[in-house]
């Protein structure tokens, strides 16, 4: 625990990933000296064979519970739901840290290095040892299932088998040792994440305080009853992190979400037909944040004459357009009325948008004070989602009405959407 807490207080790029790097290599290394000196046909012929009875037989093994054989049951429990459960309850830990050390990369990165790479070398390491031990227990009268109740001799009676034996011996206990370590000290490392609120750093005592803490459970439970209390802990919180999972996914969901959004959102409407004139003007407009009343007078001087005037030249060519205001929302809107078709209608109303609290805390730029400000944002007679105006002149206003006008005759003038549009089926109640 002294060696995963000097680790954890190094920082991620030092000692975390320095053990991390020399366990990887030291278990390759292991890995490949047995894979040589063991059954090597045999070895490559069960890796495939196992690959394919595993996707064969995915869905069957993976819903498979053993309801109607009870004599496999107490073997289902004490390895498949165990390990499930233990699974569960190292993942909020395991997670918070992949995610905070693979912070920048892609998500097909992400999934190559943390969920493909890891399965591929997990069946290859399954592999290797389990199918090197079945093959030296047959072709060697039972020399490891003589002693499968004795666990703690297993391991080393099988690299007994091979050459060098104390030199893998000894690299199987500093692999194993190391695997304790970097587990502790990534929990010790998001324990003080979660702790510190996920600031950038924290004191050094922080982190010593959570390994301390770690450590001090960790023999409490071991002196109260042993590995049986370890495994008792393990299912007993992996039920509500369970939960805490479902919540993960739908928090992944949302979050991607956002990011597509994010990374796809172009120029706002209101900015798209900006030249190099009047640039101060939209600087101190962009700098600016309204509150109702400059946006309802917006709407008013700008936004309101701009479609009067568009009524009247719509009127010039014999089409009926009326402009209406209305409150609460403030609002105004040009609507042309047909008979067989679905009306024409263009409004702009006032609505309100919240601040993001880091834009609001930001010192380098002119002083927010609310945490809501407030924009004018179209509006039209399909319901679709409207967009944000507040920069737009009254000429910008007009040619931006004229571009949903000539949207709505292209859309009518399509055969296929004669039912969006026959206005016989509005609900006239």
């Amino acid at each position: 625990m002294l060696i995963s807490v000097i680790s954890a207080t190094s920082g991620v790029n030092k000692g975390v990933k320095f053990l991390s790097q020399l366990n990887i290599v030291a278990a390759i290394t292991l890995m490949i000296f047995i894979l040589i000196l063991g059954p090597t046909v045999f070895l490559l012929g069960s890796f495939s064979e196992g690959i394919g009875n595993y996707l064969s037989q995915f869905f069957t093994l993976t819903f498979n519970t053993h309801a109607y054989d009870e004599a496999t049951q107490p073997w289902f429990f004490n390895w498949t739901i165990l390990y499930w459960a233990w699974w569960i309850s190292w993942s909020p830990y395991v997670g918070l840290f992949i995610a905070r050390i693979s912070r920048g990369r892609t998500i097909r990165e992400f999934i190559g290095a943390v969920l493909i790479i890891p399965t591929f070398f997990n069946f290859l390491w399954m592999t290797v040892f389990g199918n090197s031990a079945t093959w030296l227990d047959r072709s060697r009268d039972g020399v490891l299932s003589s002693i499968v109740e004795n666990t703690d001799k297993l391991l080393f009676e099988f690299l007994g088998q091979f050459p060098i034996s104390s030199v893998t011996s000894f690299l199987a206990i500093f692999i194993i040792f190391i695997f304790f370590i970097t587990s502790a000290d990534s929990g010790i490392f998001v324990m003080d994440n979660i702790a510190s609120n996920n600031a950038k750093k924290s004191p050094k005592w922080q982190l010593i305080f959570w390994g301390i803490l770690l450590g001090l459970l960790s023999l409490v439970l071991l002196n109260a009853g042993g590995l049986q209390s370890l495994q008792t802990m393990t299912l007993i919180t992996a039920l509500p992190f369970s939960l805490i999972m479902c919540m993960f996914c739908y928090s992944l969901m949302a979050g991607l979400r956002i990011d597509y959004s994010y990374y796809k959102k172009g120029y706002s409407p209101a900015a798209t037909n900006w030249s190099g004139e009047f640039w101060e003007a939209r600087l101190e407009h962009i700098l600016s944040y309204k509150n109702s009343e400059a946006v309802s007078g917006f709407i008013t001087a700008t936004v309101h004459p701009a479609l009067q005037e568009l009524a009247a030249a719509f009127q010039k060519k014999q089409i009926l357009a009326s402009v209406t205001r209305s409150e609460d929302p403030f609002s105004v809107e040009i609507t042309i009325k047909h008979k067989v078709i679905e009306d024409f209608k263009y409004g702009v109303r006032v609505q309100s948008k919240i601040i993001s609290g880091f834009l609001v805390d930001e010192k380098n730029l002119p002083g927010i004070k609310e945490k809501s400000t407030f924009i004018p944002v179209t509006y039209f007679g399909d319901n679709r989602p409207g967009y944000n105006i507040e920069y737009f002149s009254k000429r910008e206003v007009i040619a931006d009405a004229l571009k949903q006008y000539e949207r709505f005759i292209e859309l009518s003038s399509d055969v296929k959407n004669e039912m969006f549009l026959d206005n016989t089926l509005k609900d006239n109640s």
